[in-house]
C-alpha cells in the first residue's frame, strides 16, 4: 500500500491517507453457458473484485478519530466501472470513530452488517465465490451493497462484536419504500468463531414509486432468482461459524431467504430459499492452501428448485502481495425456478448454464497494492 502521512494544524493533530488496491485476472473455462456447451473467457474478479481505493482518518483528540473510504470497482479485462459504473461504487462513506469507547459511526455506500460479520466465517473467505449460494440470492458474497447508510459498529467485548444499519429509501411519502435495515453480530474465542444477522430490504411502494426504487444494490442477477424482481420485499437470515483445528479450518453457514409479494408483484405466492454450505480449508504450508466446499439449496413457495454444488480449489502465494489460485466446481439443478426448469448456476459466477448441470474451472493471478 502507498500511504502519505500529513500534518494538519498542531502537533497532536494527525492524518494519514491510503491508496490501495487490488488487480485480479484469469482465464475461465464454462461448460454450458447460456444453452451453449463451451465456453472461454478472460475473467475478473474472481478471487477478490479488482478495486482500487482511498481511505484515511484524522486524529482528533480524546480517542475519537474522522474517517472516510472511497472504493472503486473495474473490469481488469477492459477497464470499465463496475457497480452501475459508478465512480466509487464499492464504498463511499465518511464517519466518527471512538472504537474503544461506544464504537464507530459511518454514513454513505456501504456493506450490511451481515457481510462484515457472518461472511468472515464462510467458504468465499478464502477462495472467491464457488462456496456460497448459487446466483448469491442471499447475498452472502456481497454482490450487494446499500446506498444512503447509516451504520454503528461497536467496539469488541471480550469477542463480541454488533453492527446495525438503516438505509433511507429516500421516497417522498412513503418513509419506509425502499429502506433496508440489519443487525449482525460476531463471537470470536480461541478456535471458534461464531456469527449471525438478519436484513429486510424493502423493494420499492410501487404506489410512491416504481418496484425495485430500492436503497440496495439489484439481487438479481441471475435465472436463480429472476422470477421474482417484482418483490415487494426481501428477507435475509444467515448464520455460520468455523473452527481451527491446527492447520484445519472447517465451518459452514445456513441462510433463510424470502422474497415476498404484494398487489403490484408478478408473483402470488413467498419463494423462500433454504441454503447450507460447508467446507473445510487445508493450510499445507504458509504460502499454500486448498479448500474443498458442498453447498445445498433448496427452493420452495412459487416454485420449488434443488441445486447441489461441490468446489475444489487452491491458492499459492508468490509474495506478501502476489498470488495465483485456481478452482474447480461443478452445480446441478433440478425443478423449476419460476420461469421454467431450474438452470445449473454456479456461486456468485451468476453463469446461466441453460442445462441442468454446469462445470466451471478458472486460473487466476492476484496482485494487491
Amino acid at each position: 500500500m502507498l500511504a502519505g502521512f500529513l500534518a494538519a494544524g498542531g502537533a497532536s493533530a494527525q492524518n494519514t491517507v491510503t491508496l490501495y488496491g487490488v488487480v485480479d485476472t484469469g482465464l475461465m473455462y464454462v461448460h454450458n453457458s447460456g444453452g451453449h456447451s463451451t465456453q472461454w473467457l478472460m475473467s475478473t474478479g474472481v478471487q477478490s473484485g479488482s478495486r482500487w481505493g482511498l481511505k484515511g482518518s484524522e486524529d482528533l483528540g480524546g480517542g475519537l478519530a474522522a474517517i472516510f473510504q472511497l472504493e472503486s470497482g473495474f473490469d481488469s479485462t477492459s477497464g470499465k466501472s463496475f457497480q452501475g459504473s459508478r465512480l466509487f461504487g464499492r464504498q463511499a462513506y465518511v464517519g466518527l470513530s471512538g472504537k474503544d469507547t461506544w464504537g464507530t459511526v459511518t454514513l454513505g455506500r456501504q456493506y450490511d452488517p451481515l457481510i462484515d460479520k457472518v461472511q468472515p466465517v464462510q467458504g468465499d473467505n478464502w477462495l472467491a465465490g464457488f462456496y456460497i449460494a448459487p446466483g448469491d440470492i442471499d447475498n452472502s458474497d456481497n454482490s450487494v451493497r446499500f446506498d444512503n447508510a447509516v451504520k454503528w459498529v461497536s467496539p469488541v467485548w471480550g469477542g463480541l462484536q454488533v453492527e446495525a444499519m438503516y438505509s433511507f429509501g429516500g421516497v417522498a411519502g412513503a418513509t419506509g419504500s425502499g429502506q433496508t435495515y440489519s443487525a449482525a453480530a460476531g463471537w470470536s474465542g480461541g478456535p471458534v468463531n461464531l456469527a449471525a444477522g438478519y436484513m429486510h430490504v424493502d423493494n420499492g411502494n410501487a404506489t410512491f414509486s416504481t418496484r425495485g426504487t430500492t436503497s440496495s444494490d439489484s439481487f438479481f442477477n441471475s435465472s436463480v432468482n429472476a422470477a421474482y424482481s417484482s418483490a415487494r420485499s426481501i428477507n435475509i437470515t444467515r448464520a455460520g461459524g468455523n473452527y481451527v483445528i491446527g492447520p484445519f479450518t472447517l465451518g459452514g453457514y445456513y441462510s433463510y431467504s424470502e422474497y415476498n409479494p404484494d398487489a403490484s408483484s408478478a408473483f402470488t405466492k413467498s419463494e423462500r430459499y433454504h441454503t447450507g454450505s460447508a467446507y473445510a480449508v487445508w493450510q499445507i504450508s504458509p504460502v499454500l492452501l486448498t479448500e474443498l466446499g458442498y453447498v445445498y439449496q433448496r427452493s420452495l413457495g412459487d416454485s420449488s428448485a434443488t441445486r447441489h454444488q461441490v468446489a475444489l480449489g487452491a491458492d499459492y502465494n508468490l509474495s506478501k502481495r502476489t498470488d495465483v489460485y485456481t478452482v474447480v466446481a461443478y452445480g446441478h439443478a433440478t425443478g423449476t425456478d419460476g420461469k421454467g426448469v431450474a438452470q445449473a448456476v454456479i456461486g456468485s459466477e451468476d453463469i446461466d448454464a441453460g442445462r441442468a448441470s454446469q462445470v466451471i474451472a478458472t486460473v487466476g493471478l492476484r496482485h494487491k497494492f
